[in-house]
């Protein structure tokens, strides 16, 4: 019988089983950034290492984010993806030119092994996170999942998705919260919400999918970036392990998602005050 676990690893025990992760022993936050999608192989490039020699430099954990493909769409028009398997090797190309690790999120079970070939973490999409064959799909890979929250569960509610993932056999989970639904074309973040996952994972803040405004007129996903730090400190300050975020050369030409997305030259501004202010939140709990 395959072993399961009791509970998921601590962030330090998470982070040394990502392979070729940098700066896992530091005491800052962890990072997984990329564009929302995989448009091209230059531009690909281009963020990862941007955002390598920004992470590199300010002593950061960081991992690749790219999607290979976008299943979950609002038109059928929407941009989905340049090929899966062109895109799997251009994740799988970042990772070995700049030797960091990559994320990527999976969409049926199918995916899951073939998505392990190329990336080192999996991630399962907030709309799918309750689908119980995806996720055990994904934990039998021995890779590291990341499960983001659902915008329509309580954060206690969690517990059974991380435990879903022990279950399979694998003890690397983390939990992303990226937004709650408030009515029908709003977010909100309740911060609160991370000191209770993080009893049963090491917890992500999404700061740029949590600021996004769904549903609208259009059907194309509106956005608030101008509240990107606002979200991320506050998650900082909240206990938040880590920080996911999207990033782009030009948020508005992006081909998804480019209206909640960082401007590419404005992370650096970002991640120093972030760097900063954990120190800081680090500093005040070991006051007695």
């Amino acid at each position: 019988m395959k072993k399961t676990y009791g509970k998921s690893m601590t962030t330090k025990e998470l982070l040394a089983h990502i392979p070729g992760i940098r700066h896992a022993e530091s005491d800052c936050f962890f990072l997984l950034a990329g564009p929302c999608v995989i448009e091209s192989e230059e531009m690909a490039l281009r963020i990862a290492e941007k955002v390598c020699g920004i992470t590199d430099r300010l002593g950061i954990p960081y991992v690749f984010k790219g999607s290979y493909k976008k299943a979950n769409r609002s038109r059928i028009d929407s941009f989905t993806g340049i090929g899966d398997e062109k895109a799997l090797k251009i994740l799988d190309k970042v990772r070995r030119s700049f030797g960091v690790p990559v994320v990527t999120d999976i969409h049926e079970s199918p995916d899951a092994q073939r998505a392990a070939e190329y990336v080192d973490v999996l991630q399962i999409p907030a709309f799918l996170v309750r689908q119980t064959d995806l996720v055990v799909a994904a934990a039998r890979t021995g890779k590291p999942v990341n499960l983001k929250k659902g915008q329509f569960m309580a954060p206690d509610a969690m517990e059974f998705a991380v435990q879903k993932v022990l279950d399979a056999g694998n003890p690397c989970a983390m939990v992303t919260d990226r937004g709650t639904m408030f009515g029908y074309r709003d977010l909100i973040v309740d911060f609160t919400g991370i000191p209770v996952m993080k009893r049963y994972a090491p917890v992500v803040m999404d700061v740029t999918h949590s600021l996004q405004q769904p549903n609208t007129a259009s059907g194309v996903t509106g956005g608030r970036p101008e509240m990107i730090e606002l979200i991320a400190r506050n998650a900082i300050v909240s206990g938040a392990d880590g920080i996911f975020l999207e990033t782009h050369p030009e948020p508005g030409v992006a081909k998804s998602d480019g209206a909640n997305m960082l401007r590419l030259d404005r992370l650096e501004t970002l991640l120093e005050h972030l760097v900063v202010l954990r120190r800081t939140v680090r500093e005040f709990e070991k006051q007695p």
